[in-house]
C-alpha cells in the first residue's frame, strides 16, 4: 500500500546549489538518488513537494500524462525572486511549454512542422558563417578573450534569430533581455520589464512578418490561425530554449574539453567522434539544473508513494543522467562512447523542439572552434573562473581563454 505523503515524519530535502568542483553533482544528489530516487522537497515558498533523481523515474514522470506541466502548478526549487513574474500564472498564449494537451498538442503540431529536418539542414552553412565570423572576430582581437561574450553566447543568438527572421537590429536587445529572463539574481521588476521589452520587440516582428513574410519560422506560422498574441508567445519561448542551453553547452563543454585533456585528444585526432562527443557531453554536463517540474492534477502513486494533486515534482536531470542504474561509469566523460538514451533535452510530450538544432550548433561550433585554435588553453586557473551555480542554466559566467 502507498504510504501517505501527508503522514510522513522526514523532515523535507532542501535542493543543494553549490558545487565544490565545477563537473561534480551538487554533494548530496548520488546519497538521495542511491538511498531515496522519489524524496520529500522543501520549496522556498513552503511547499513541500518532491524531488525525483533516478532515470528510471525521471522517464516516468516526464512521459505519463498524469503529471501535468501547467505553468500554474510550477515552483521553483531554488530561491529565485524573478521567478514570480512568470511562474504560479497561467501560461500565457503560446507558451505552451506550460500547458497540457489539447492545447499543447496544437502548439507543438504546428511548430514540429516548421522545425522540420529539412529546415535545419538548410540551416547549416548559415550556421557555419555565424561561427566563422565570430572566430574571425576573435582571431583578429587576438589573444586572451572571454569566450562567452565572443563566442558562445551571441552564436545560438544569432542562430535563434536568424530562423525567426529577425533583422540585425533587434538582436542585441534580445539577448540582453533574454539573459535577464532566465537570471536567479533579478528581481520581479527586472523580469518584468525584461518581459515586456521582448514582447514589445517580437510584436513589432511579428507584424512585419505578416506583411512581408521570408523564409523564417514565424512567417511559417503567420500562415496558420494563431493569433499575434500567440505568436509572440511562441517567439518568446524559442529565444529563451533556443540560445541560453546552447549557448552555455557551447561555453561549458569547451571547458570541460580543455579539463579532460585526453578527451579533446581524443576528438581531434578522430573528427569521426563529433557526434558521440554532442551526446556524451549534453548528458555529462545536463546545463538544466532545476527543472522540470511537473504536479498531478489528482492524487496519484509513484514508487509505492502517495503524490497529492496539487504536489510539485522537481526532475533532477542532472542527477538523472549520472544514475550508475542506467550509465555505466557516468561520472567520467567519455567522448568515445556510444551515444546513450540521455535526458538532457527532456522526455515524452515535452520533449524540446530543436534538439537537433542544437546539436547542429554544437557539432559546428566545437569543431570550427578546436580546429580555428588548436593551443586553445584556460587563461585562468579553474578556482578563478565563475560558475553559473546561481542560474536555472549551469555553466560559466566567464571563460578566459588563450591560443
Amino acid at each position: 500500500m502507498a504510504e501517505d505523503s501527508g503522514v510522513s515524519t522526514a523532515e523535507p530535502y532542501v535542493l543543494p546549489t553549490a558545487r565544490p568542483r565545477p563537473f561534480d553533482l551538487p554533494p548530496d544528489l548520488a546519497r538521495v538518488r542511491a538511498e531515496q530516487p522519489l524524496q520529500r522537497l522543501a520549496y522556498p515558498d513552503g511547499h513541500v513537494g518532491w524531488l525525483v533523481t533516478s532515470y528510471a523515474l525521471a522517464r516516468t514522470v516526464l512521459d505519463e500524462p498524469r503529471f501535468s506541466a501547467r505553468l500554474d502548478l510550477k515552483r521553483s526549487p531554488v530561491e529565485r525572486p524573478g521567478s514570480t513574474a512568470f511562474m504560479g500564472r497561467t501560461a500565457p498564449p503560446g507558451m505552451f511549454i506550460g500547458m497540457d494537451p489539447p492545447e499543447h498538442t496544437r502548439y507543438r503540431s504546428l511548430l514540429t512542422r516548421v522545425f522540420s529536418a529539412r529546415r535545419m539542414k538548410e540551416l547549416s552553412p548559415r550556421i557555419e558563417q555565424i561561427v566563422d565570423q565570430r572566430l574571425d572576430a576573435m582571431e583578429a582581437a587576438g589573444p586572451p578573450a572571454d569566450l562567452v561574450p565572443a563566442f558562445s553566447l551571441p552564436v545560438p543568438v544569432e542562430v535563434i534569430s536568424e530562423l525567426m527572421g529577425a533583422p540585425e537590429v533587434q538582436r542585441e536587445a534580445l539577448e540582453r533581455n533574454a539573459a535577464t529572463f532566465v537570471s536567479l539574481n533579478a528581481t520581479p521588476e527586472q523580469v518584468g520589464a525584461a518581459i515586456g521589452e521582448i514582447s514589445g520587440s517580437l510584436m513589432e516582428l511579428v507584424r512585419q512578418k505578416r506583411k512581408a513574410p521570408g523564409n523564417d519560422v514565424l512567417s511559417d506560422l503567420t500562415e496558420s490561425d494563431l493569433t499575434d498574441e500567440e505568436l509572440v508567445g511562441i517567439a518568446m519561448l524559442l529565444l529563451a530554449a533556443g540560445h541560453e542551453t546552447t549557448a552555455n553547452m557551447l561555453a561549458l563543454g569547451t571547458y570541460a574539453l580543455l579539463r579532460e585533456e585526453d578527451q579533446r585528444a581524443a576528438l581531434t585526432a578522430d573528427p569521426s567522434l563529433l557526434d558521440n562527443a554532442v551526446e556524451e557531453l549534453m548528458r555529462y554536463l545536463t546545463v538544466v539544473q532545476y527543472s522540470p517540474t511537473r504536479a498531478p492534477l489528482e492524487d496519484t502513486e509513484l514508487d509505492g508513494q502517495l503524490i497529492k494533486a496539487g504536489e510539485t515534482i522537481t526532475v533532477s536531470l542532472p542527477a538523472a543522467n549520472r544514475d550508475p542504474e542506467r550509465f555505466d561509469n557516468p561520472e567520467k566523460l567519455d567522448v568515445t562512447a556510444p551515444p546513450t538514451a540521455h535526458l538532457a533535452f527532456g522526455h515524452g510530450l515535452h520533449l524540446c523542439l530543436g534538439q537537433q538544432l542544437a546539436r547542429i550548433e554544437m557539432r559546428i561550433g566545437f569543431q570550427k572552434l578546436f580546429a580555428r585554435f588548436p593551443g586553445l588553453r584556460l587563461a585562468a586557473a579553474p578556482e578563478e573562473i565563475p560558475m553559473r551555480e546561481d542560474m536555472n542554466t549551469y555553466g560559466v559566467h566567464r571563460l578566459p581563454v588563450a591560443w
